[in-house]
């Protein structure tokens, strides 16, 4: 008995460590070297959240957002928000038909959407200790509109960016 009680414990106490994110750049599960490269850009344009992109991707910027009651997103995100968290969403333009990486700089939601619909993501990545970005999540994009959705993020700004992707 005091064997199964010591193995359940030390399982108890490694539960946290199998949460945890990876440390480092160079644990991302792919190279994000131009990610990385474009969100730590410095003097990158601010844009307001919930206006049209100003270039087709690859594009960076630091999107301003709104507490999450009043950033107007297009449609609820499909996470429940933290309380006091912020939100924002930018809309791109007509896109060509493609694999996409949306990157952030902090920890945050991402959701995009098409034609009113949630995409589910092709992969992701999130690292913690490495400067400049956080997160990277792909989506194959029809062509035409998409709107990126950013949520549950502490502050009133996050960096992000969205590139083609070469997979």
């Amino acid at each position: 008995m005091q064997k199964i009680f010591a193995i359940s414990l030390l399982f108890l106490s490694a539960a946290p460590a199998w949460a945890a994110d990876p440390v480092g750049c160079e644990q991302f599960k792919w190279p994000v070297t131009k990610e990385r490269a474009l969100l730590t850009t410095p003097e990158l344009p601010n844009l307001n959240s919930g206006v049209d992109a100003p270039t087709l991707p690859p594009l960076a910027a630091t999107l301003a957002l709104k507490p999450e009651a009043d950033a107007g997103l297009p449609k609820p995100s499909e996470r429940t928000q933290k309380p006091g968290t912020f939100a924002g969403f930018l809309r791109l333009g007509q896109i060509p038909a493609g694999s996409y990486a949306v990157s952030v700089s902090d920890s945050a939601w991402i959701d995009v959407l098409q034609d009113g619909n949630y995409l589910k993501p092709t992969d992701s990545s999130g690292v913690s200790g490495c400067n400049g970005i956080r997160k990277i999540l792909k989506f194959d994009l029809a062509a035409g509109l998409a709107t990126v959705q950013i949520s549950d993020v502490a502050t009133k700004t996050i960096k992000l960016a969205v590139t083609p992707s070469s997979d």
